[in-house]
């Protein structure tokens, strides 16, 4: 598309409110349940080795979580730009700063998460077929040295198909994307409760920990080694336990984080100042709840001594309370519903994760100085795909994939890295689209901030 094509800076498309406080609850609970809660409850109690104080780091981690939320929420509210966190902080610490925390998204933070989260969806779908396993491969490892190798498993493989489906989703538009954010959040939100309920009602015997552990000496129960964590440990003071407290907060805090990516999308939530603070505390509150109740269920169905064996899965807590109720249809059960958990959770991330890359072009930071504007309609968007069928610009391409967004330059020319050689890059470089999450992006000229 040449620049003559393009409509006039006064008609040029924004991004639009066009998310509900409803949409905005389930984009903080759908991003914050994922793989978490149904895993690192084992590795937390093998640390604190009883219910009580297992119990005690999931509620302090909670009371941790709402606070920062709530810290958030009063910055949302005052600037509800597409960008949240990446806004907060170029705000207060300058343009550096801000530049620095949306880069470590872009290659790191938002790109981690996704393919996590991918990689959960596809460990839980191997309880369904022994097919997709990291042991099954489509590529045999190729050895770099000693200490790396190139493969492709079956696991691997569904895990990228699933962060290609779901970019794709989102690129229809923002309806489509939160249409699935919200069927997946209410499916998944059910099945959490229904793993309360039938962990508290038919999971419940007298052989749980909860009924044969001491809640809050370690020390007097059986099965317990604390020599195995730290050596030395049984002759200790309260303040190592102290300590080893907080060490099994670390995978509560991971389960329970992820509430900040509504702030990404603060351009397009209707009447922010009320709508943003208001999704923070009710999907936060709502969501450590929910994980408290659900290690309550796990803590009266199951022995502490099985706890440290479920640490990977297939075999977790959540699936082994749900067996341990139900029989093995509930294990299959368990491993449905996280794939349903998982599923929306990244949904989530890459519908929020692309607001951040749209605030930094916005900003002249990620694009090479020039800004972002959105594609307006499904002919764009059809140009865009075909365009990153025929081209493969960066090698950093691939993280790009994995967190929905993608650099490509429509006109064929050689891209970023010619367009910094050049004395005048907007000649060597006029256009650069950025396509992900719910909308496409593209690089030309400078907008004012939203």
């Amino acid at each position: 598309m040449s620049s003559s094509d393009r409509p006039p800076a006064s008609e040029a498309p924004r991004l639009v409110r066009g998310l509900s406080l409803l949409d905005a609850t389930m984009i903080v609970i759908g991003s914050m349940i994922g793989s978490g809660i149904f895993i690192v409850s084992a590795k937390s109690s093998a640390l604190v080795g009883s219910p009580g104080w297992l119990l005690a780091a999931w509620a302090i981690a909670g009371v941790l979580t709402i606070t920062g939320a709530l810290c958030c929420a009063e910055l949302a509210a005052m600037m509800p730009r597409a960008g949240g966190q990446y806004v907060f902080l170029r705000e207060a610490y300058g343009s550096s700063i801000g530049f620095l925390f949306g880069w470590a998204l872009f290659f790191v933070v938002q790109t981690g998460t996704i393919a996590a989260v991918a990689v959960a969806f596809a460990n839980f779908m191997g309880v369904l077929t022994p097919r997709v396993s990291e042991n099954v491969y489509l590529v045999r490892p190729i050895h770099l040295g000693n200490y790396f190798a190139l493969s492709l498993s079956t696991q691997q493989l569904v895990a990228i198909v699933l962060i290609l489906l779901l970019t794709f989703t989102n690129t229809r538009g923002l309806k489509t994307g939160k249409l699935i954010q919200n069927t997946f959040t209410f499916t998944k939100t059910a099945a959490l409760f229904g793993l309360i309920v039938i962990g508290l009602w038919l999971g419940r015997n007298s052989g749980s920990a909860a009924y044969t552990s001491s809640w809050w000496n370690p020390w007097s129960n059986s099965g317990w080694n604390p020599g195995a964590v730290q050596p030395g440990l049984e002759n200790t003071s309260v303040l190592w336990l102290v300590m080893l407290v907080g060490v099994a907060m670390v995978g509560p805090l991971f389960a329970q984080s992820a509430w900040n990516n509504v702030t990404f999308t603060g351009s397009e939530i209707r009447d922010p100042g009320r709508n943003l603070p208001r999704a923070l505390l009710i999907g936060c509150g709502a969501v450590v709840a929910l994980y408290l109740l659900a290690n309550v269920a796990y803590v009266v169905t199951l022995p502490l001594r099985a706890f440290p064996a479920l640490q990977k899965p297939p075999n977790t807590v959540a699936t082994e309370t749900m067996k341990a109720a139900l029989g093995q249809p509930g294990m299959i059960l368990m491993a449905i519903a996280i794939m349903i958990s998982t599923f929306g959770c990244n949904n989530g991330l890459i519908l929020a994760g692309a607001r951040i890359y749209y605030g930094l072009c916005v900003d002249n930071t990620m694009c090479l100085g020039f800004a972002a504007d959105v594609a307006a309609n499904s002919d764009r968007r059809r140009e865009t795909w075909r365009v990153q069928v025929r081209q493969r610009l960066w090698p950093a391409a691939r993280l790009c994939d994995l967190c929905g967004s993608h650099f490509l330059c429509p006109d064929g020319r050689r891209g970023v890295r010619d367009a910094t050689q050049g004395s005048d890059p907007r000649k060597t470089l006029p256009h650069v689209w950025v396509s992900g999450g719910a909308d496409h992006l593209y690089c030309a000229r400078p907008l004012a901030r939203d």
